[in-house]
Parts: structure tokens; sequence; C-alpha cells
């Protein structure tokens, strides 16, 4: 990996870090049981963004053990949790942003689209790991309730990207990032 590019994947893993750990000090910001913005996600989904499914898959995977070991929870339930949402959205995002791609409309369908898709992917995941844990799938009948509540944070996390986006792109930044 050259050593720019390198380096900025440092930067993205260092801020997914630091949304990853703040957001577990905030309070809930939902009235739901588990839900979170998941503002790590908004540097999962740049990432993709800007590079590929590769270093996507290196920052979240970086920013889940690294974080959890910061914040004291590397290899507890809320490791486990947090860890198969981050990959499972991870994977779900990046088969988007391809397809997307492909239909070169990824801006169209948008970041909005494909971060509300992420958001329900983690919920998905973090349900699956759950499932695994306690040997019993009656976990699954919260779905409902975090499928629709990753509407909303996907819009919010989707709409923090988008201004992000907009200003690396204004202050000429954007194109010093892409390789």
């Amino acid at each position: 990996m050259p050593l720019k590019k390198l380096t900025t994947v440092a930067v993205l893993v260092s801020l997914a870090i630091v949304f990853h750990i703040v957001e577990s000090f905030l309070p809930f910001p939902f009235p739901v049981p588990g839900v979170k913005l998941g503002l790590a996600n908004i540097v999962t989904l740049l990432a993709l963004v800007l590079f590929d499914f590769k270093t996507a898959f290196i920052v979240a995977f970086l920013r889940t053990v690294l974080g959890s070991l910061m914040s004291g929870t590397f290899m507890n339930l809320a490791f486990f949790l947090s860890f198969s949402g981050a990959m499972s959205a991870t994977l779900v995002m990046a088969v988007c942003v391809h397809g997307a791609r492909l239909w070169s409309s990824h801006r169209d369908f948008g970041l909005l689209g494909i971060s509300v898709v992420g958001a329900a992917a983690h919920n998905l995941g973090q349900l699956a790991m759950a499932a695994l844990l306690i040997g019993h799938a009656a976990i699954f009948g919260y779905l409902p309730v975090m499928l629709v509540s990753s509407v909303p944070t996907g819009l919010i996390t989707g709409l923090l990207l988008k201004e992000l986006l907009k200003h690396l792109e204004l202050s000429g930044q954007l194109d010093k990032l892409s390789f």
C-alpha cells in the first residue's frame, strides 16, 4: 500500500475509533434499547466511496477491535455485537456501492440509500450474533423494531457523509484523497 494511502487509511481508522468510543459514552438518542446512531459507519462508507471493499473492511475491522480494546469491551458481548454488525454493514454497503457504480449512479441512489441499507445490515448482523450467542432465535422478534430504527439512523449518517463529501470537494481535499 502506498504511503499516502496508508496514512489516509490510518487517519480513517483513528476517526472511526474516536466515533466508536465517543458514541459508546453518549446517552441513547433514541427511545429504543440498543439503537445507536452509528457514527463510525460514516467512516466505513467514506472508505468504500473513496477506495474499495478491502480498505473499508480494514477500517471497520480495526475500528471494532481497537475501539473495543480501548473501551474495555474486547471479547465481551458488546464486542461481538459490534463486530458482527460492522462486518455485515461493510459487506452489504460494499455490494450496494459496487452495484451503484455499475449503473454509475451511486451518488443518485445515493449514499442515503446505501447508508440506510448498511444500518439495516448492521442491525441484522447484531441480531444474528445475539441469536447465536444465546442459542435461541426468539431475539429476531426484535427485528422489526431494529429495521424501522435503521431508517432514521441511516438517513442521518448518510446526510452527514454527504455533507462531509461536499466539504471535501469544495475545499479541494477530495481529489487529494482519491487514489
